[in-house]
């Protein structure tokens, strides 16, 4: 997907035109010995950030540093799922501003990744699980988030393959619904956002893996990596379940636990599954690709770790869980599974902020919520490292909340719980 040229141009397009592909979307350059900043980690957040810098705030002499391939992290490990219907007001703002940025970046970007817009269920399968789902709906609606509250009865009609029977061991007594969520492919946005990044002049640089880092006393002046030093103003860590071991090796620590997040695919079917299914009571959430794949995870492995795999039981949990929910599904067949590296703070939400090392920014946290959140993440978070100051939107997710006590306490919301 790299070339040591020049970027392509993209072709000339009326309104609502995507061009074809080109055979190179981006350079792959050698690093250079200083950058006005440097972002370390190549996923998704990593390379919207970098496009924004340049988009947004007119700062091209930036270097993507990714240890591996660009989005081969979770970027390429999640299940796509796009929504912003959180309980609290902060969250609901920042993720809904995400959905807004989806709806117009196929255009802005010249690529179209498939942004499909199909609606999101959370089900409800117990009292509590009803009184949690109509406050979250009322929460939304007051936050300006388009979301509804419906019986067994409408829930089927929205999918009519799912499992509302009375007498299911868990059964359907409602659900949560936003008809603006959806999915899109996440290695084409990743794509998009590397060549928009690239023909801004941001350099993308692969197969460089951050060490260490310069220090002027309590100043960040710099990077070591396994291809050289590389000297910088300022240094934006997005590297999502690493960032705790980035952290430490900049001086400091982050409230974050690392946890491998399983999902799993099924063999290619036809259409048959028109939206996105969420329980957190039975543990699964099962959409279906564009392809034809069926697309499920649930919860993380218990222990820490940076493995890409999990234990079977998770997988074997959330097969069961699917099938109960669809029984239609029993006779698929798995074709592949794979874990991506979480990274869960104490209230479940994001870290974008400032760091007690002057000019080194963070931006981690995520948990499962981290693809949804893509073009505003680096927006706010490119807003951060410009200016030195936060975006209003990310204004609260800075990390002396774990000091102040200002949480933001996402836990429920999360739609399947961490």
């Amino acid at each position: 997907m790299a070339a040591n040229g020049p970027p392509g141009r993209r072709e000339r397009r009326g309104p609502g035109e995507l061009p074809e592909h080109p055979a190179h979307l981006w350079r792959n350059p050698e690093p250079r010995s200083s950058y006005d900043i440097v972002i370390v980690g190549g996923g998704g957040h990593g390379l919207a950030t970098a496009y924004y810098l340049a988009r947004n705030h007119g700062i091209t002499n930036v270097a993507v540093l990714e240890k591996g391939w660009l989005a081969g992290g979770n970027m390429a490990r999640n299940t796509t799922i796009i929504r912003s219907n959180y309980l609290w007001a902060e969250s609901a703002a920042l993720y809904d501003y995400a959905l807004d940025l989806w709806e117009g970046l196929p255009d802005e970007l010249g690529y179209d990744f498939l942004f499909s817009r199909r609606g999101v269920l959370n089900l409800a399968h117990t009292l509590q699980d009803v009184r949690e789902g109509v406050r979250r709906v009322g929460a939304n609606r007051l936050s300006g988030v388009d979301a509804v509250w419906l019986g067994p009865e409408e829930t089927a009609e929205v999918c009519p393959i799912l499992n509302v029977s009375r007498d299911s061991r868990y059964p359907v007594l409602g659900a949560t619904y936003q008809p603006r969520a959806g999915i899109a492919k996440h290695d084409h946005v990743a794509w998009a956002l590397a060549r928009g990044a690239d023909e801004l002049g941001v350099d993308l640089i692969q197969n460089c893996e951050v060490t260490g880092f310069l220090k002027d006393g309590e100043r960040v002046v710099g990077v070591e990596t396994t291809r050289g030093r590389i000297h910088t103003g300022r240094v934006g860590l997005s590297a999502a379940g690493h960032s705790g071991v980035l952290a430490e090796r900049a001086g400091f620590r982050l409230p974050v636990r690392s946890h491998p997040l399983q999902a799993l695919v099924s063999e290619l079917h036809e259409p048959v599954h028109p939206t996105v299914v969420m329980s957190n009571h039975v543990h699964v959430y099962v959409s279906q690709a564009h392809k034809g794949e069926l697309v499920m995870g649930a919860g993380v492995d218990a222990y820490n770790g940076y493995g890409q795999r999990g234990g079977f039981h998770i997988i074997e949990q959330q097969m069961a869980a699917a099938v109960e929910l669809f029984p239609v599904f029993a006779r698929a067949h798995v074709l592949r599974t794979w874990g991506g590296i979480v990274d869960v703070t104490p209230d479940a939400s994001p870290i974008v902020s400032a760091t007690p090392v002057e000019n080194l920014y963070v931006n981690c946290g995520w948990g499962t919520g981290g693809f949804k959140a893509t073009p505003a993440a680096g927006r706010t978070f490119a807003h951060t490292i410009a200016t030195g100051n936060p975006h209003p939107l990310n204004a609260p997710y800075s990390l002396d909340r774990f000091v102040t006590g200002a949480l933001i306490d996402e836990h429920g919301a999360a739609a399947v719980a961490h």
